[in-house]
């Protein structure tokens, strides 16, 4: 355990986008990703929402996998790795709030189980695989996600009921939103929006705004202004020991699973090395029955 100089590194960008029906969640997603990638052909839309990702098609060629009910942890979980497999750069999930409360989802999963406080500690891991495969993604990911009006029944004065609107709430489990590089919520139909968290500080002291592919440019440079992974890739290729890597594997923490696999080939060789050294010094180095028989 030590302490270590704070560094930003490069990193994937996890965005998230929440609204009302129509209120071009899709169609911001959209220019995000553009933004982010300046490339159609590397942003893959995973559309939940009845072929809505399709009315764009005038804006570029980007591609589309539809999922259909069942919406389980898993089956979006494979969508997702479909899209890495394809060498995509984006990916947009429209919506995640079907793996929470659409058909086959965590809610209809937790309601077949009996419903039971202690069911959920069978469909938690489940929904947690699938937030942990959006983290640990090695592509960009943008999430889209409904909102609702959030109601509760509250006393007045007098003691009598009341129904109290609270504004909006997201359609997902509580507490993704604090897994995000940047949330944006879309706040009417003119399509502004503010960022409800905001990691990299590009948006929190602004106005409301409309997304555009700025909006995903000014992303990605915040995102590529941290240490290049091709930076730790060089060190890790020259490291000359193993207490070299030890070095840099702890130098970086957030890039510990991308490194891991470098890390332990790099050993492999510098082990082959030390063999193949330690097999010629064998080679040279005389017998204790010939250092006998040399006289002084």
């Amino acid at each position: 355990m030590k302490l270590q100089i704070a560094k930003r590194h490069q990193v994937k960008l996890r965005l998230g986008l929440s609204g009302a029906s129509g209120f071009g969640k899709t169609y911001s997603a959209l220019l995000l990703a553009y933004g982010i990638t300046d490339d159609w052909s590397k942003i893959a839309i995973i559309d939940t929402e009845n072929g809505s990702a399709s009315l764009y098609s005038h804006l570029g060629g980007y591609n589309v996998l539809t999922l259909t009910e069942p919406y389980t942890p898993e089956r979006y979980i494979q969508a997702i790795e479909a899209c890495e497999l394809s060498n995509i750069e984006v990916i947009i999930i429209d919506s995640i709030t079907h793996e929470w409360s659409g058909k086959g989802g965590c809610l209809e999963i937790h309601e077949s189980l009996g419903g039971r406080f202690q069911d959920w500690s069978r469909v938690s891991p489940r929904h947690q695989s699938f937030i942990d495969k959006i983290l640990n993604s090695n592509c960009h990911i943008i999430t889209s996600v409904r909102r609702k009006v959030d109601y509760s029944m509250d006393s007045d004065s007098n003691g009598k009921s009341k129904v109290i609107k609270h504004g909006t709430k997201e359609i997902t489990r509580e507490g993704f939103e604090y897994e995000l590089t940047a949330n944006f919520e879309i706040i009417n139909d003119k399509h502004l929006c503010k960022a409800s968290k905001d990691r990299t500080g590009l948006f929190s002291e602004s106005p409301e705004f409309i997304i555009s592919t700025q909006t995903g440019k000014k992303l990605i440079e915040w995102c590529n202004s941290g240490i290049s992974i091709e930076d730790v890739k060089l060190e890790i290729k020259l490291a000359e020991s193993l207490e070299d890597l030890k070095i840099i594997y702890e130098k970086y923490p957030s890039l510990k699973k991308s490194t891991h696999p470098l890390i332990m080939g790099r050993k492999q060789e510098l082990e082959n090395i030390n063999s193949q050294v330690l097999s010629k010094e064998e080679i040279i180095q005389p017998s204790k029955n010939e250092t006998n028989g040399i006289s002084n």
